[in-house]
């Protein structure tokens, strides 16, 4: 996580891309004061590093700390609020642009 950390945040991004593979993408992002993203266009899973949050999702609000494992499927509005100066996330961007539509284990 250190090392995540220290990675350095391209001109633009808002998080340090730490692997990429597929569709998958990895990243580290660690918002100081203002969370201020925009829905993004694939599927996200976010899992909490350190520290914690205020996590709003559409019209859901939950408070997070390290080990929560939040999901936002593509081009819905969130962010992160009241982040405690600790604050760190580990974000997965995957699939297709505008999310994956099948859900191949339900029902099962």
């Amino acid at each position: 996580m250190r090392e995540a950390a220290a990675a350095p945040v391209p001109e633009g991004r808002r998080s340090a891309q730490i692997l990429r593979h597929g569709s998958l993408e990895v990243r580290w992002y660690a918002p100081r004061g203002s969370d201020p993203q925009t829905p993004h266009e694939r599927d996200e899973l976010y899992v909490v590093a350190s520290g914690r949050a205020e996590f709003v999702r559409g019209s859901e609000r939950a408070a997070v700390g390290a080990g929560d494992v939040l999901f936002v499927p593509a081009r819905m509005e969130h962010r992160f609020e009241d982040m405690s100066a600790d604050f760190g996330t580990w974000v997965m961007f995957y699939g297709p642009a505008g999310g994956e539509r099948d859900t191949p284990f339900a029902g099962r």
